[in-house]
């Protein structure tokens, strides 16, 4: 369901749907079942990107600008093409409660 959601990378917007990782929003371990399907709870990443946001290197808020933890290295952060510029382009309201979740459980702001 994530592929017909966001088709792409949801930062990148990368479509090389073999390149793509489906990534939790809210983390599997905190959810309730529902909550695990949920395509709201969802985005399309590449690789690096799924593990910045897993990680809590980055986060987004409700209006899609990316957040960035200090925790980050700016050296880190240019290899991988991490800036204020990337941000989620097509958030949908269903987002936002698994968004507070991860900028206030995850994110290493």
């Amino acid at each position: 369901s994530l592929i017909d959601l966001w088709g792409c990378c949801a930062v990148t917007e990368v479509n090389a749907k073999a390149l793509l990782v489906a990534s939790h929003i809210k983390p599997w371990r905190d959810c309730s079942n529902s909550e695990r399907l949920d395509p709201y709870n969802g985005f399309l990443l590449l690789p690096h990107v799924d593990h910045l946001f897993d990680k809590g290197f980055i986060s987004f808020e409700d209006s899609g600008e990316i957040l960035i933890s200090t925790a980050l290295s700016s050296a880190a952060r240019e290899k991988m093409h991490i800036d204020e510029e990337l941000a989620l382009e097509r958030l949908h309201v269903k987002h936002r409660p698994f968004l507070g979740f991860h900028r206030e459980n995850v994110f290493l702001g």
